[in-house]
């Protein structure tokens, strides 16, 4: 685990990914109070299009895992919302870039919509009562990265707003843990239940995706495949020239790579 010197305590810098996550959520909440102010069941329609329900979900509402975190509820919810992604992912945004800080983001708000829709369709195989809720907020996103935090800089320490005290990150994210443990218990269990999965997702985002994103991933397996590809077609080539050389009557070899053995040269350091 690396260490942290200091205590991040300021507000840290509003740039990249950072930027991008507050400034989108906060155009999508003003988006949705205008429809509200314009009218009421365009409102609803957006909301309700928005936000993410299993049951839609699996009846064709495809896009709402990837909607349903920038549906902000509430003007303080959204302001805590906000706030908390502007402390977690400027803190990562310092140590890793923005690609990165994205895709901990991502994995995590989709693996919280995967988690609700797999206790929706386990609820009715286990006899488990399940109250009807949709997913909305950034929630998952935020968890996600706060495990984040606590795994990789566990000794850093963050403000416990508004109490005037401070908390090593990874204590922050074992008490968030509990509390969404506990909240399973309660009429909320499928926001707890989903939270859960975003910090699972996000802890699994950290042991197989390197430093540099899912962009970087990405580019590594694209151009291992080409080099892959080419090294077959050197192959290939080799033994065609081989069966042609053959035909000439001359014999010459290539290694699994696909290159010229130069038997002469061999000999050469065999006897030197």
């Amino acid at each position: 685990m690396r260490r942290v010197s200091g205590s991040p305590l300021a507000f840290p810098p509003f740039h990249g990914a950072t930027r991008l996550l507050v400034l989108v959520n906060l155009a999508a909440y003003f988006a949705l109070a205008l429809a509200g102010l314009i009218n009421h069941d365009f409102f609803e329609w957006l909301y309700g299009h928005g936000v993410f329900d299993a049951h839609d979900f699996l009846h064709g509402r495809l896009w709402e895992p990837f909607t349903y975190s920038f549906v902000q509820v509430g003007i303080l919810g959204t302001l805590l919302a906000l706030l908390s992604l502007w402390f977690l992912a400027g803190f990562l945004e310092s140590y890793h870039n923005s690609n990165w800080v994205l895709g901990l983001y991502a994995v995590s708000v989709l693996g919280t919509a995967l988690a609700a829709l797999v206790i929706y369709l386990g609820s009715p195989v286990l006899h488990y009562e399940l109250p009807s809720l949709s997913l909305a907020g950034s929630f998952g996103g935020v968890f996600g990265m706060l495990v984040a935090i606590g795994v990789l800089y566990g000794d850093a320490e963050f403000m416990l707003f508004p109490l005037p005290i401070s908390i090593k990150a990874r204590y922050l994210a074992v008490i968030y843990g509990l509390v969404a443990i506990a909240m399973l218990f309660g009429e909320m269990r499928l926001y707890a239940f989903a939270e859960l999965g975003g910090a699972l997702f996000g802890w699994l985002y950290l042991r197989s995706m390197p430093r540099r994103g899912v962009s970087y991933l990405f580019s590594e397996q694209w151009y291992g495949m080409r080099n892959r590809y080419y090294r077959w077609k050197r192959r290939r080539a080799a033994r065609k020239f081989e069966v042609y050389m053959q035909k000439q009557g001359r014999t010459v070899r290539f290694d699994g790579n696909g290159r010229l053995i130069d038997e002469d040269q061999d000999d050469k350091k065999r006897w030197n």
